[in-house]
């Protein structure tokens, strides 16, 4: 700077010394005060510059101030009072030490601006600086803030008396202010003197003006506004915490959230640690005892990676009676331990591993404070510091138990949801199939996934093994989620259970099950339930022996059918009204399916996944469907990967895919039966031939008896024609007899001294199970011998 400039700093006498000694810098203020050229002394130790040959100690802390006696270049020693303030490293520039005196001018002291007298009389910390921006006089409340003796800093700028980032930025400000005349208030926050806390400052900053109006120097005034600051951080740390904890109903997620709130605002390490009961599957206990078992669920550090921490999440451990944790948890209140009391060091005393910890971070207060909501106790949150040097305060037990309070309800919610969705889904899987059956006539694979929110839905699917070796495959979707959708749909599945026993038609069935799904409506009407009872359902029944399927639908998607050779296509079943409307009817759809081909059952929920278009949700199933030859169970996993998001679904899914398999000629056996109770002989020594090439004489003796009693039966009761037919699988044996009349049997009790009323008591006992089913043409009763219990 020219010396026309007037902030030139040739007021102040400036050095700055590295970390090692040497001197870095050396300004036009310096060289006026002893006389050295810059060229002269930069590079060289800074100690070449005392008169003695002691240096004294080095100088400890962040601010040293003193007099030292100097050499000047003429060589006389001159005693000077220095202020040195050491300077962190920024980027590139390392650490160093800057060292300022100011220097003495002949130039006429000019006369104080007006008032400043009376300025000198506030209570307020208040400094008067002059047109050059150089101290004039402070007060004694600035000085005692500024640590510093007035009559040493006169004639020093502010970022030469405060020597930190925050003085540099306060002095731009006083600029300002002396440029445009119009008065700022700045607010900071930094360490003034001595002092080891930081504080929060106001800085009123105001020109000086004589009678005029011009500005002849400037006037700052400062405030420690630190308690009103940090009442102002605890109500913003208040409403950050209603905010941020509670987001989502996940027990965890909330703990961690509150770890994450309370770092750095009001601790240094805090860790959140709950009752190992009081999780989705227990109750806390009503009454603690120490010790007491905690499960690490959270904790957050202001260091990298967590190192403070000595236990990892889902970690139980047991602390003992003299622990803070257990002392908080069993009287209810707030426990305090800290270095300087000694209470820290006995704690740690019987834990090496946490004692090994603070020596090795610095611990010296912990602060552990129960989570409490409703009356129970979860856990406790223990907030430690070890970076800041303060202890907690009075004031920062009041904030930790009014964040810990709020965090304890949404832990609680959490905690309480995550049960009722436990029993929820548990209900949920009772009512689904564990396992499907293995049938001679498909394998089956599956897949339910519960919505993502809710947890639980109306979305079932179930494989039913009917007589002649048929199977029925259904899937079903009831309208709404939660325990009543999932309530509802154990009662349609039960229901469809029922049907199916029965050998309903699909349509039949469906008709059904539509007024059952009417009467669940007008029930929940009259009990005041909101809403009608909606559901769609489709239900298909296989034959093995004809190959054939016959499907009908009540307002659900039809299936994909993969044929063996061939692109996966949707079949083409009538839709029928969602079940519930009443009073509409249903129509069937048969299709032949060769060997190998794989049907795709499955609700709205999955083809709708991927933001709600049905259309590119089914092309999407096909492409997945028909990736590659595999497994069921690798298909459905395939599937689920293409259509659902990572996150979740909004609705449940439920996904059964069927692989089709046929049973050969060679293993059926028809006979038309006259209707002639004599020929009835020969039909037995038929069967009994018929079983000798199926090789299953073990099971013909069984066999025969059954035939007979079946075929008497009808010829009996029945009407002509009446028809006999064997198949057989690896494991069964299924024996049916045919008429075209319509009328059922039924077990009746016989009498002693009756000559019939036996023959289908005796099938009961003889096979593992009978019934009858009716067709178009009548009925057909039929009977299953088990052939793995026979051999």
């Amino acid at each position: 700077m020219s010396p026309d400039d007037p902030f030139d700093d040739a007021a102040t006498a400036r050095a700055v010394i590295a970390e090692n000694g040497t001197l870095t810098g050396w300004n036009h203020g310096a060289q006026r005060l002893l006389g050295w050229t810059p060229d002269e002394v930069v590079g060289r130790p800074a100690v070449h510059l005392l008169a003695g040959a002691d240096a004294g100690p080095a100088p400890a802390g962040p601010r040293w101030d003193g007099t030292l006696t100097l050499r000047h270049r003429d060589g006389h020693a001159l005693p000077v009072w220095l202020l040195a303030h050491r300077l962190s490293g920024d980027g590139d520039r390392p650490a160093r030490w800057l060292v300022v005196t100011p220097v003495a001018d002949d130039a006429p002291v000019p006369e104080d601006p007006p008032g400043v007298d009376g300025l000198m009389q506030s209570p307020c910390a208040v400094a008067v600086y002059d047109g050059r921006l150089r101290l004039r006089r402070m007060n004694d409340a600035m000085a005692e803030v500024v640590g510093l003796p007035p009559e040493r800093l006169r004639g020093l700028t502010l970022a030469e008396i405060g020597g930190k980032p925050q003085s540099e930025e306060l002095e731009r400000r006083l600029r300002e202010v002396l440029a445009t005349g119009r008065p700022q208030d700045v607010h900071t926050s930094m360490r003034t003197g001595a002092g080891e806390r930081e504080h929060a400052w106001l800085a009123r900053m105001a020109p000086l003006t004589d009678g005029e109006g011009r500005v002849h120097g400037v006037c700052l005034a400062a405030h420690d506004i630190t308690e009103m600051h940090r009442a102002r951080e605890r109500l913003q740390l208040v409403n950050e915490a209603s905010v941020r904890i509670g987001s989502t109903l996940d027990v965890t997620r909330t703990a961690q959230e509150l770890a994450d709130v309370c770092v750095p605002a009001l601790a240094d390490f805090v860790s959140v640690d709950l009752l190992d009961a009081a999780d989705q599957h227990g109750e806390p206990p009503a009454r603690l005892t120490a010790p007491v078992s905690l499960r690490r669920v959270a904790h957050r550090s202001v260091s990298a990676g967590t190192p403070e921490a000595a236990a990892k999440p889902g970690e139980v451990q047991s602390y003992p009676a003299a622990s803070p944790q257990a002392d908080s948890l069993v009287q209810g209140r707030t426990i305090i331990a800290s270095s300087g009391a000694g209470s820290l060091q006995r704690w740690l005393a019987w834990d090496p591993v946490r004692h090994a910890r603070a020596q090795e971070f610095g611990v010296h207060t912990t602060m552990s404070v129960p989570i409490r909501a409703r009356g129970t106790t979860l856990g406790v949150a223990v907030l430690t510091r070890f970076r800041r040097p303060e202890p907690f305060t009075p004031d920062d037990v009041l904030l930790a138990e009014e964040v810990t309070a709020r965090a304890a309800v949404c832990i609680d919610n959490a905690r309480r949801y995550s049960r009722e969705r436990e029993t929820a889904l548990a209900l949920q899987r009772s009512l689904l199939p564990r396992n499907l059956p293995r049938t001679a006539a498909v394998r089956a694979a599956s897949r339910y996934l519960p919505a993502a929110r809710s947890g639980v839905g109306g979305d079932w699917f179930d494989v039913i093994p009917l007589s002649g070796m048929r199977v029925a495959m259904v899937v079903g979707d009831v309208v709404g989620q939660g325990i009543q959708a999932s309530a509802t749909m154990g009662r349609l599945r039960t229901a469809v259970r029922t049907l199916a026993d029965i050998d309903l038609t699909p349509d039949e069935l469906l008709t059904h099950l539509d007024d059952l799904v009417v009467r669940l409506s007008e029930e929940a009407g009259d009990q005041g339930s909101p809403g009608e009872v909606g559901a769609t359902c489709l239900y298909a029944v296989y034959d093995p022996v004809s190959r054939r399927c016959t499907i009908a639908r009540a307002g659900h998607a039809p299936p994909v059918l993969l044929p063996p050779d061939g692109p996966p296509h949707r079949v083409p079943v009538p839709a029928g009204p969602p079940l519930g409307v009443g009073g509409l009817p249903f129509e069937c759809t048969e299709v032949e399916l060769r060997e190998g081909s794989v049907l795709a059952f499955y609700t709205d929920g999955l083809i709708e996944a991927r933001g709600g278009d049905a259309d590119a949700g089914f092309r999407a199933l096909c492409e997945a469907l028909a990736a590659g030859a595999g497994s069921l169970e690798e298909s459905c996993d395939r599937i689920l990967r293409a259509l659902l998001p990572s996150g979740g679904t909004a609705d449940d899914v439920a996904l059964l895919l069927a692989r089709t398999q046929g049973l050969p000629a060679s293993r059926v056996a028809t006979w038309d039966i006259p209707a002639d109770p004599a020929l009835v002989a020969p039909i037995r020594k038929q069967v009994v031939d018929q079983l000798q090439a199926w090789e299953l004489l073990e099971a013909s003796f069984t066999a025969e008896l059954v035939v007979s009693e079946l075929v008497t039966n009808a010829i009996r009761y029945g009407t002509p024609p009446i028809r006999l037919r064997l198949i057989h699988d690896a494991a069964t044996l299924i024996c049916e007899v045919s008429d075209t009349s319509h009328t059922a049997p039924h077990l009746r009790r016989a009498k002693t001294w009756d000559e019939g009323g036996r023959g289908l008591l005796l099938v009961a006992q003889l096979t593992q199970r009978w019934g009858s089913r009716h067709t178009t043409e009548g009925k057909t009763i039929w009977a299953e011998l088990a052939l793995l219990e026979a051999e």
